[in-house]
């Protein structure tokens, strides 16, 4: 399926696009003669893209993908020097890319991490805070951290509390040797693994599959999962319960429920469409 993306800013780092009429935007890392390490100036392109989506509320959900052979490489180095010998060296003083991991945990849209060539260090952690991610084949995902004498800043904290057992954790920070997207797949690192030269399309499909959904019932699914994740089964159950009385006073999930089993006879019609969408 051919798919009409519309530029609506575009720096040196970065570009922000969205997709013609059906509610998706995409952000791409793009310094490819650099393998899309991230530096300063593309993390702060990335807030303010962050920014421009939030504002519009008809795009529903960001795919964050690589321009080039690979997603991201991890941190600039040099950048990463930079910051930790400034000012933000205090440990109650976040970074730049811990604060970019949180906001994208925390953004009020769906966010869809497409990966491919290379995904490591400071951008795997990154694409960890995402909600989905579709992984190629033969991507290769690893903590090269542990090699240049450090643990895996960002990485070890956001696979730990995404749930990856603790020795598989251990054998990507300790060994320091990158695993395929199948084999992130098998481990549950990923959400969906295909074959690199269908990765794009079916990120399009499947997100543009999400945009087509009420935003209220997605931002509130994402509320669930990303605060759900940090608190007991009885807090969770909970939060639950509170932000079913929040969605309410913005939409009645239960409205048009008659054309809604209509059409769900004879098996699950992921194609239904509420008519308040």
């Amino acid at each position: 399926m051919a798919h009409n993306w519309i530029t609506l800013k575009e720096w040196p780092e970065l570009i922000l696009e969205r997709l013609e009429d059906d509610g998706v935007a995409r952000i791409i890392l793009n310094r490819p003669e650099k393998r899309n390490c991230l530096n300063e100036a593309l993390v702060e392109a990335f807030f303010e893209s962050l920014e421009i989506i939030r504002a519009d509320r008809d795009l529903k959900v960001v795919i964050t993908k690589g321009a080039g052979k690979v997603f991201s490489s991890g941190l600039d180095l040099n950048f990463l020097r930079e910051v930790s010998n400034g000012p933000l060296l205090d440990w109650d003083r976040p970074t730049p890319t811990i604060q970019l991991a949180e906001a994208v945990r925390n953004f009020p849209r769906i966010m869809i991490a497409q990966i491919h060539g290379y995904c490591l260090g400071g951008a795997f952690g990154i694409v960890n805070c995402h909600d989905l991610v579709f992984s190629a084949d033969d991507c290769q995902l690893g903590m090269p951290e542990i090699l240049r004498g450090s643990f895996g800043q960002l990485v070890t904290s956001t696979l730990m509390k995404g749930g990856l057992p603790l020795k598989k954790l251990a054998y990507l920070q300790l060994v320091g040797r990158n695993i395929t997207g199948i084999e992130a797949d098998q481990m549950g690192i990923v959400s969906m693994v295909f074959p690199s030269a269908d990765l794009e399309e079916q990120t399009n499909g499947i997100a543009c599959e999400i945009a087509s959904r009420h935003l209220v019932p997605l931002e509130h699914a994402k509320i669930t999962v990303q605060m759900g994740r940090d608190l007991s089964m009885s807090q969770a159950l909970q939060l639950d319960q509170l932000v079913g009385q929040r969605m309410r006073r913005a939409m009645d999930p239960l409205g048009d429920i008659d054309s809604y089993l209509k059409s769900q006879k004879g098996g699950p019609n992921p194609a239904y469409k509420r008519p308040d969408v």
